[in-house]
């Protein structure tokens, strides 16, 4: 139809069932009069006022972001967790150990073929012996212990409250192992006078206690050296922190195939492990330091000497 005449004007108001503009049935409108019914889409609104409730739904659509607002919080968030009494323990010890000590680090490498290819030989029989598997740890602790006895300085204390020197004729080994709560160090009791079966029995008994959650006090208390092995993580190097009241700790690391120049200047792919020994300078001069390293690192390379102790 077309529009003949316009009776409620723009932003009048109006009754219900008024009029509001006459049409005339049949035909199409004429151009203009199309262009002037343009301006009647103004008041379209005063008709249609029932359906201002319309844009209720479109309150839904803040919805779909908000849907999403907490995913993105979580994965930027953060939470709370209280620290265990032994954590508290740890990140107290270590603190102080930083601050009371004046820590330093020296390396070393070792070839490893000597030690391996000795446990590969004799794994099975030491086993069949003992009941317990030859590792490598055991080793480290006897090198050690050796060394320790060489390099006195390095198994002694200092005590701040009177200035004097510690020094002790056991060696008592402090071996990092973890546990279901964190890293735990037990103590291997005079070391100086166990053979190998000996400490390897007692690391494994240390561990197995570790993993249950059944290691006493006694356990972890005393020891005046510590060995802790990152290698066993992957670690190819780092420089260990000192286990307070002790002066020194040595880092084992991750074996791996490095090339090494020999005597005759060939050069053949060995498996090697970096060594770190973290000391307290205090009371351990620079000299001892890298002995005890070189020392512990003859005893590994030629693992003859663990048993001749030379």
């Amino acid at each position: 139809g077309t529009l003949v005449e316009i009776l409620a004007g723009a932003d009048s108001t109006v009754e219900v069932g008024q009029p509001l503009a006459v049409l005339k049935p049949g035909g199409e409108a004429p151009p203009k009069a199309a262009a002037a019914a343009a301006p009647v889409a103004k008041p379209a609104p005063a008709a249609a006022a029932p359906a201002k409730p319309a844009p209720k739904p479109a309150a839904a659509a803040p919805k779909a972001p908000a849907g999403g607002a907490p995913d993105a919080a979580a994965a930027s968030g953060e939470r709370r967790v209280k620290m265990t009494r032994m954590r508290q323990s740890i990140a107290k010890r270590l603190k102080d150990a930083q601050n009371t000590t004046a820590m330093l680090t020296t390396f070393q490498e070792v070839d490893m073929s000597e030690v391996i290819a000795l446990r590969k030989e004799y794994k099975d029989a030491f086993e069949q012996a003992h009941g317990v598997r030859l590792g490598f740890m055991s080793a480290f602790v006897k090198a050690s212990a050796f060394a320790l006895q060489q390099i006195p300085g390095v198994n002694a204390v200092i005590d701040d409250s009177t200035s004097e020197i510690i020094y002790r004729d056991y060696i008592d080994i402090s071996v990092a192992v973890a546990s279901p709560r964190g890293l735990v160090v037990p103590v291997v009791r005079d070391v100086q006078t166990m053979s190998i079966f000996k400490v390897e029995a007692s690391i494994a008994e240390l561990a197995q206690k570790a993993k249950k959650e059944e290691l006493t006090l006694d356990d972890m208390s005393g020891g005046t050296f510590t060995i802790s092995n990152g290698g066993v993580f992957g670690s190819m190097l780092g420089t260990p922190i000192i286990n307070p009241p002790q002066s020194a700790i040595l880092g084992m690391h991750a074996t791996k195939m490095r090339p090494v120049v020999t005597k005759s200047g060939d050069i053949v792919p060995r498996p090697v492990m970096y060594l770190a020994l973290t000391y307290d300078h205090r009371l351990v001069d620079g000299r001892e330091a890298v002995t005890f390293l070189t020392t512990v690192r003859d005893q590994i390379e030629d693992p003859r000497r663990l048993l001749l102790e030379c």
